[in-house]
């Protein structure tokens, strides 16, 4: 089959991406976020996708972890959304922000109690010396906050502006379509047709 690009790509993402949704069997915004860290060293990890509009690509952390302090220091990152039942992926790579409070407070808002009272609870990506050391903290974030919980402080969304997005659809033979979309000067995008 012979994929076309369109002429712009978050409209191809959010077809890309409904389609997704009908087919993949979990996490259809599951995305491979890639990091270095002042010397260089990548490291990659699952996060999960959560809005994307024409400012770009946002996901929400814990800003204590390894990744928001790789994020903040480089303000650089990459991700990749491989849809394995579609046979596609889409690859993004740009600079790096923190979105401001009230996005992070809306989407803090929309979680369920137990994944919020978890922002709380998790000292993410530090050691832990036992599972009941966890469910302790949990427990007195539960005592904390009987009803409402509001967003931790340590806690908000990334926006990855993209420089670069790369869509690929699986082709027969290895004969994939691939295109990459990058800004023109005049605000809107570029798109080339890459060899597979």
């Amino acid at each position: 089959m012979n994929i076309t690009a369109g002429t712009d790509p978050f409209s191809l993402f959010q077809s890309w991406y409904d389609e997704a949704v009908a087919a993949e069997v979990n996490d259809p915004d599951a995305m491979a976020l890639a990091t270095v860290d002042a010397g260089g060293m990548p490291s990659v990890r699952m996060v999960l996708l959560k809005e994307w509009a024409a400012d770009g690509f946002v996901f929400y952390t814990n800003y204590e972890s390894r990744k928001s302090g790789e994020l903040d220091a480089t303000a650089k990152a990459a991700f990749c959304i491989h849809w394995k039942s579609l046979r596609r992926q889409v690859r993004v790579v740009g600079p790096v922000s923190r979105v401001d409070a009230a996005r992070s407070d809306a989407y803090f808002a929309s979680r369920g109690r137990g994944s919020r009272i978890g922002a709380w609870a998790s000292a993410q990506s530090r050691p832990l010396d036992s599972r009941d050391s966890l469910a302790a903290a949990v427990a007195e974030v539960e005592a904390r906050f009987l009803h409402d919980v509001p967003r931790p402080p340590h806690w908000g969304g990334f926006l990855i502006e993209p420089q670069e997005i790369e869509f690929w659809a699986d082709g027969e033979h290895r004969l994939h379509d691939r295109f990459r979309f990058t800004p023109d000067a005049a605000g809107g995008w570029d798109v080339s047709r890459l060899n597979p």
